[in-house]
């Protein structure tokens, strides 16, 4: 299939190439292809970064180590001070003609860029939003955006995709039926002043610029609950929309027929959700083509490697398999095998079991590298399984063998990980406890009041030299 570009119409940037049901529901196979982006064949999904970096690894060894086609940026990494400030993303200046965001992250060129306002899980706000701004979490604290400034921000940073502004409620699992009609309303706004605003930029380059294609927020709430939403999208939104934004997957069943060409991005509803391959099997099965998985990067903080595939193996015993090793164990000080068998990504073609459980227990961060690298790579390789499978008209049949497999959630971690970002994760309130305990400090200060006192102490320069040589002072040991 040949790229196609930004400025045609949206449901030629997505291709469903094979969908397993004719009611549109199911497992199905597509192609999202952007011009001068690698084209990402889906079911699959996108790396999460934190300030538009994948954790622990730096953009070089993205490039030679990972096969990641897609990111997710968040514009909630970068403002953290405006205003009064003007953060240095939005000041940053670029002569050539890579885009602005790309080029301050140093992202490769062939990488799909996919920009959002909050972080990939979203860290819940105490207070609601307005019909004019949003509520963010940033590392100095708690603060509101105004809708239009991440309007022109997004289209001005010319990612590749921009998602929508939705009044989603992070973190709250009930909503009023009193605040369904604001947060509909609000979102039919924010969502039309996204399209009015890029169709005004596009007329006034006259077509000389691409502009993202924007990805419209579909809300956790029922089909009928956003009834008025999902009419505005059928109609006056409709052509200016180029694929869906989910933040609650079991309402696919009942998405109108005339949505149904459009890629469908899965979001996690709050910072807890972190998933687990059986979940993304379950939407999948749903038909979800795209996702944002949180699960990768907090397996890899907590030092464990993670250890599935699809299709499953043949059980060889009744007990489930772990979907991952963790790495902190003893047990594997002086195993050399590699951390999954038959891995032929960097960390296992290059290291072995005994050398990465020696880095973490040292807390070196190339441990961490290590393992991000394999657990991508452990991903790709299980998306890639899914794609055959569908292909095959054998999806549902090797669902169940894999949930029958393996268990169902991650192993518990144990070990102590990186240094944690505390706005990265919901707050508990006063007196919280550390996330990570102190380090070890093997000099400790003195106790003994006097004895500091002795030795912060001048000595009196008057002093005759007898005296300090019966002191001891200046005596040559050997």
């Amino acid at each position: 299939m040949a790229d196609s570009t930004l400025d045609q119409l949206p449901h030629e940037m997505f291709t469903i190439l094979k969908n397993s049901s004719k009611e549109g529901l199911g497992p199905r196979l597509g192609r999202l292809a952007l011009q001068g982006r690698h084209a990402i064949d889906t079911p699959h999904y996108l790396a999460i970064t934190s300030r538009g970096a994948v954790p622990h690894v730096s953009q070089d060894n993205f490039t030679r180590h990972t096969a990641i086609n897609g990111v997710y940026v968040a514009l909630e990494d970068y403002i953290e001070r405006a205003p009064p400030q003007t953060p240095p993303i939005l000041d940053f200046q670029n002569n050539d003609a890579i885009p602005s965001l790309r080029r301050f992250i140093a992202l490769p060129a062939e990488t799909l860029l996919v920009l959002g306002l909050r972080r990939c899980p979203p860290v819940p706000c105490p207070s609601a939003n307005t019909s004019t701004a949003v509520q963010i979490l940033t590392s100095v604290g708690f603060r509101t955006v105004d809708t239009d400034d991440y309007t022109d921000a997004a289209l001005n940073l010319k990612p590749d995709i921009v998602v929508a502004l939705g009044d989603v409620p992070f973190g709250q699992p009930k909503v009023g039926i009193k605040r369904v009609d604001k947060i509909t309303d609000r979102t039919i706004a924010w969502v039309k002043e996204m399209f009015t605003t890029k169709a005004d930029k596009e007329e006034e380059g006259a077509g000389k610029e691409k502009l993202p294609a924007v990805f419209a927020p579909i809300l956790p709430l029922s089909i009928g609950l956003q009834r008025w939403y999902i009419e505005a999208l059928l109609g006056e939104l409709k052509e200016n929309m180029s694929g869906l934004a989910l933040y609650d997957t079991t309402i696919l069943e009942d998405i109108p027929d005339q949505l149904r060409h459009l890629p469908r991005l899965a979001f996690p509803l709050s910072s807890t959700d972190t998933g687990s391959p059986p979940k993304l099997l379950q939407d999948i099965a749903r038909g979800v083509d795209i996702f944002t998985i949180p699960f990768i990067g907090a397996a890899t903080d907590a030092g464990i490697a993670l250890d599935f595939s699809f299709p499953a193996p043949v059980m060889s015993g009744n007990a489930p398999l772990p979907l991952g090793i963790d790495m902190w164990s003893s047990a594997h000080a002086t195993d050399l095998s590699s951390l999954h068998t038959g891995c032929e990504c960097y960390a296992c073609a290059k290291h072995h079991r005994a050398y990465l459980q020696h880095l973490l227990s040292a807390k070196e961060m190339l441990g961490w590298v290590l393992l991000q690298i394999h657990n991508h790579y452990v991903v790709d390789r299980f998306f890639a399984g899914v794609r055959q499978s569908i292909a095959r008209d054998m999806f549902e049949t090797e669902r169940e063998a894999f949930e029958r497999a393996y268990e169902p959630d991650l192993p518990e971690k144990t070990g102590q990980g990186p240094r944690i970002r505390g706005y990265h994760f919901k707050s508990e309130g006063p007196n919280e406890p550390k996330r990570n305990p102190a380090p070890f400090k093997p000099f400790k200060k003195l106790d003994d009041h006097s004895e500091k006192i002795a030795e912060a102490s001048l000595r009196d320069p008057r002093v005759e030299a007898a005296e300090l040589e019966g002191r001891g002072f200046g005596k040559v040991t050997e």
